[in-house]
């Protein structure tokens, strides 16, 4: 063998060594990262399955301290704990609902509809990113209030589905469909309302999927304003219900009750994060700007 082929073969095998360093060296980052990210729900889980008086010794332990299943027992002790859980359901459901109906449709409408205004329009809804829902809230109580509509289901769901967030994420994506295939159904007579819920629609799945899960968790998750509007204990969501049963010293001293509340209310999303994870990893690219 030549200087020259050795001196190619030694090249190639401190690529190949390189390669499969920086492989590797890139998995440890994410299983560490993962490990992070997993640690304090395996701590919470732990601390759920624990006695109550075993924690007040100590709370440092990854593995339950005398194991016991007493917290989630007491959690379903209280006869309102099922129906804060179908409140949740039900209002989660309704505005995720109702959110992918009026995103694809306000999302369409921008990206292949020209109309008088458009471009003032789409900017005024995006400007809705930039104001803190927090700063809409008198307003939106103040409404709700002249309505007589506090403690009700559609208080808690109409104030969430205009989602300026999920009309930009379809007007993304209906403006990167070829235009040729709305030409074509044009042309073999389709009506605009057919083009968009027999061809665009079916297209946008993935874009609506994704939303369809941002908006579950977000509303699932949310507790000012359900706090602010659901006074009455039988209208409380999950999250509203269980920070409720927290409201005097011996129910915050214990710390397995709270635990195991925690891990009540995140089991659905858990669920829908390990089904939709792909569609969740998509969705952060379409968000993103990406194709």
């Amino acid at each position: 063998m030549s200087a020259v082929a050795a001196v190619e073969v030694d090249q190639g095998t401190a690529r190949r060594r390189n390669a499969g360093l920086r492989k590797w060296s890139g998995l440890g980052f994410l299983i560490f990262a993962a490990l992070i990210w997993v640690l304090p729900l395996v701590w919470m889980l732990s601390l759920s399955l624990s006695d109550n008086d075993a924690l007040q010794l100590n709370t440092t332990s990854l593995l339950p301290v005398e194991p016991t299943l007493d917290n989630f027992t007491t959690l379903f002790q209280s006869g309102q704990t099922p129906s804060w859980l179908w409140n949740s359901i039900v209002v989660t459901v309704a505005t995720t609902a109702l959110t992918l109906i009026l995103s694809a449709m306000a999302g369409y409408a921008f990206a292949r509809i020209p109309f008088r205004g458009k471009r003032i329009a789409f900017p005024l809804v995006l400007a809705g990113l930039m104001i803190p829902k927090e700063a809409m809230f008198i307003p939106l109580f103040l409404i709700f209030a002249d309505f007589d509509q506090h403690n009700t289901y559609q208080a808690l769901v109409l104030p969430r589905i205009a989602a300026p967030l999920g009309v930009f994420i379809m007007t993304q994506f209906f403006s990167a469909i070829p235009g040729e295939l709305e030409e074509a159904a044009v042309i073999d007579g389709a009506s605009r309302w057919k083009i968009f819920w027999k061809i665009m629609l079916p297209m946008s799945v993935p874009a609506l999927t994704a939303l369809g899960i941002f908006t579950f968790v977000l509303t699932w998750n949310d507790f000012l304003w359900p706090l602010v509007s659901a006074t009455d204990p039988d209208n409380f969501t999950i999250t509203t219900g269980l920070a409720s049963r927290q409201g005097n010293f011996a129910q915050a001293n214990a710390l397995g009750d709270l635990m195991a509340q925690g891990v009540f209310a995140s089991v659905p999303l858990l669920i829908l994060f390990f089904i939709f994870q792909r569609q969740i990893i998509r969705g952060i690219s379409l968000g993103s700007g990406g194709k």
